[in-house]
């Protein structure tokens, strides 16, 4: 069962049991992805554009947590974190810092980076083996670290 048709299998779940908070997460990301199909003129999207569908909708929410902290807003607050739970349990298993600092080395070693200058490169490599797996905030710190003590 591919990942789209699981989220429209849980959003008629969701829809019967009158979880409301799971119906409006699925179909923000249902939106999402029924738009790039659009625009791009395919008829079933891929898992793993998907995933950068979902991906984006985290970013999204976490970008907006430390306004509703700011102003105080428990309620939204905790309610983002609950969209932000339901979303990662669609996302594959993530990788630890250790796991992704191993994928950085051997992506240093590959290309052969020696400095800062080397980044952009060094994050292609990366990124294109840890999509979905892992935050690329994290992925972009590790790699920063990891440059910097060369």
């Amino acid at each position: 069962m591919s990942l789209k048709e699981r989220l429209f299998d849980d959003l008629k779940v969701a829809m019967k049991n009158k979880d409301s908070l799971k119906k409006e997460v699925i179909q923000i990301v249902r939106a999402g992805v029924l738009q790039i199909e659009k625009d791009q003129k395919i008829d079933n999207l891929d898992d793993d554009s998907v995933l950068t569908v979902i991906s984006k909708e985290i970013k999204k929410i976490n970008d907006v947590l430390p306004d509703f902290e700011k102003a105080q807003r428990q309620d939204l607050v905790d309610e983002a974190k609950q969209k932000i739970e339901l979303l990662k349990a669609y996302l594959p298993e993530q990788l630890s810092e250790d796991e992704i600092q191993e994928i950085v080395a051997e992506a240093i070693k590959s290309i052969n980076a020696v400095s800062m200058k080397d980044m952009g490169k060094v994050m292609g490599v990366v990124s294109a083996k840890t999509k979905g797996k892992a935050d690329n905030k994290l992925v972009s710190d590790v790699v920063k670290k990891m440059l910097q003590s060369l």
